[in-house]
């Protein structure tokens, strides 16, 4: 009896901790100095339709994030807003970036930020990845967004990029001010840290042996008292790589979409930077995510399944290979177009007018 009333106080206490609204919350460690780049060193050009600028913003965890905010120009009142990150790996100077200005020349005040650890945002160790942190990002992206003078905290969306639309599925499923959000060229890194991709190491035996490998490196990295990085995008290119690492690598490792504080463009993450998406499934909770969701994936990209899972866990409708539409879920399968087809403007695929409608018809 004396065990069950013990545990039964420190569970009212742990609830306690996590619902007292009354608690005061200091800013300590919250107002890091980040350095950021002045100039622009996009790997796309800027938009003269549209205002730039640098802001920064805390998660809950006290690390500070870093964001280009883009506006309209002579944009008036409140605006509907998105917040972008994405693809897993890259920085706001790629993908995202280019997202939200394009996005902002729609009529969106937009931010694309950096995730924890990684380019010019704050957290230690660097290249370090988390389902909690990541997804925690957006989170506060909108907690940012809710309160600045010219936007509408009741119409702000999210998109997310590659890993990111992932982490922008599950943030959607915990946070109902997301009132929109879309996901391209999607990625589950929870899904494919347990099965390897294409499902190559899904058996009980091989993640054991994953686990084994993980666990053996962190003792390394205690002992040397660094992080081994996995390496970033193969380079040089074996004349044998798969044809989705060969279209990886023509992003990447070019002038078209190579930038200095990319991981993926250099040396990549921490060999144990994903080791706890192994045991966190991200869209565990898809199927409760009231407000409206855009899956857009390439037909040719070899990560398209990703896409038809999320669209499946979220409406219990397995399709393949093409478009579909359920209440206010719907999955849009680009013909001919690859994974990184949907990172930039190279191919022109990315359907900017399809988001635009979906985000001005949902963030009213």
């Amino acid at each position: 009896m004396k065990q069950k009333f013990i545990a039964a106080m420190l569970l009212a206490s742990v609830l306690t901790a996590c619902n007292n609204n009354d608690q005061t919350q200091t800013k300590e460690n919250m107002n890091t100095t980040l350095t950021l780049t002045q100039e622009w060193d996009k790997t796309f050009p800027q938009s003269d339709k549209v205002d730039h600028q640098k802001v920064t913003f805390h998660n809950r965890y006290g690390i500070e994030l870093a964001a280009d905010m883009y506006t309209p120009k002579n944009a008036e009142g409140k605006l509907a807003a998105i917040a972008v990150s994405g693809p897993f790996g890259a920085v706001k100077e790629q993908s995202s970036g280019l997202y939200a200005q394009h996005m902002a020349e729609r009529g969106f005040l937009t931010i694309a930020f950096d995730p924890s650890f990684t380019g010019e945002s704050g957290g230690e160790p660097r290249r370090m990845a988390s389902p909690d942190i990541n997804t925690e990002d957006f989170l506060a992206a909108v907690d940012f967004l809710s309160v600045q003078d010219n936007v509408d905290p009741h119409r702000i969306g999210i998109i997310g990029i590659c890993g990111f639309g992932g982490m922008a599925v599950n943030a959607a499923a915990l946070d109902p001010r997301i009132k929109a959000t879309v996901a391209s060229t999607m990625y589950d890194m929870s899904k494919v840290n347990v099965e390897g991709y294409f499902k190559s190491e899904d058996t009980p035996q091989q993640r054991m042996e994953k686990r084994r490998a993980l666990a053996a490196q962190r003792t390394a990295d205690y002992k040397a008292g660094t992080y081994q990085r996995a390496g970033g995008v193969v380079d040089p290119l074996p004349e044998d790589a798969p044809w989705f690492v060969k279209d990886y690598h023509a992003y990447y490792k070019t002038p078209r979409g190579y930038h200095k504080r990319s991981g993926n463009s250099n040396d990549g993450w921490n060999v144990i930077g994903c080791q706890s998406f192994m045991n966190q499934p991200l869209l565990a909770w898809a199927a409760e995510i009231e407000n409206p969701v855009l899956l857009i994936h390439g037909e040719k990209a070899h990560s398209r399944y990703f896409s038809e899972y999320a669209f499946e866990k979220m409406t219990g409708k397995h399709v393949e290979g093409q478009s579909a539409i359920v209440g206010n879920k719907e999955l849009l399968i680009i013909p001919g177009a690859s994974h990184v087809d949907l990172y930039d403007d190279e191919a022109g695929v990315i359907p900017y007018e399809k988001m635009q409608t979906f985000f001005s018809e949902n963030l009213k």
